[in-house]
């Protein structure tokens, strides 16, 4: 979020919600760990910063319209070369589907993950899981699969330009024609909390796709 052209914040948010005993909670968790409510920890100019942030995405309309031309625009080239997407596109991010992306990987070798990891090693670029890593376990131990197997590119606003997005379809396109050769993945560590940003991984039989390879 930006409070001008060039100005971002670089750490923090806000909390939002509208039940009373809730908020208290969360208030006084947000004294013990981050700082006095009223600012959570942040320096005055990334306050600044989210506010303009959040005022903007309420209330300007042409920098919500152009975000979300944005991901139509990344969406489309992709669905042009028939590269499996989450149908429809969206405000924020295009969604990979990672299971129909990648039909030889199993479930349980985390197609989503393993494609996160691929398209970083090609071109550079940080997606998200949003796939059976995200997921967990359930209270038995059993790993669960969601419906989706999906790799995230989020598009933030006021960050892209067009030929970034050329780049970023260009990269994900010439993986797909390689899909074949990135394998799946095997968990090696597992936290207890939020695997998805902590677990570690190495890749099944052979190596994932090598960058420039």
């Amino acid at each position: 979020m930006s409070a001008k052209k060039d100005a971002f914040a670089n750490i923090g948010g806000f909390l939002a919600c509208n039940d009373e005993t809730l908020f208290e909670k969360a208030r006084g968790l947000c004294v013990l760990y981050e700082g006095l409510h009223t600012y959570g920890g942040l320096a005055g100019r990334d306050l600044e910063a989210v506010a303009q942030g959040v005022y903007e995405s309420v209330e300007r309309d042409e920098w919500v319209a152009h975000r979300v031309s944005q991901v139509r625009y990344l969406w489309e080239k992709l669905d042009e070369a028939g590269v499996p997407l989450v149908r429809p596109w969206g405000g924020h991010a295009v969604f990979l589907d990672a299971a129909g992306f990648l039909p030889h990987v199993p479930r349980d070798r985390y197609p989503a993950q393993a494609l996160a990891a691929a398209l970083y090693l090609e071109s550079g670029i940080r997606a998200m899981e949003r796939g059976a890593v995200s997921a967990g376990r359930d209270p038995e131990g059993h790993e669960h699969f969601p419906e989706l197997e999906a790799v995230r590119l989020t598009l933030p606003r006021r960050v892209y330009t067009q030929s970034h997005l050329d780049y970023v379809a260009a990269s994900v396109i010439r993986l797909y024609e390689r899909r074949g050769e990135i394998r799946g993945l095997k968990m090696t560590y597992e936290p207890k909390l939020l695997r998805f940003f902590q677990a570690r991984f190495e890749p099944e039989a052979a190596a994932v796709l090598a960058a420039g390879k």
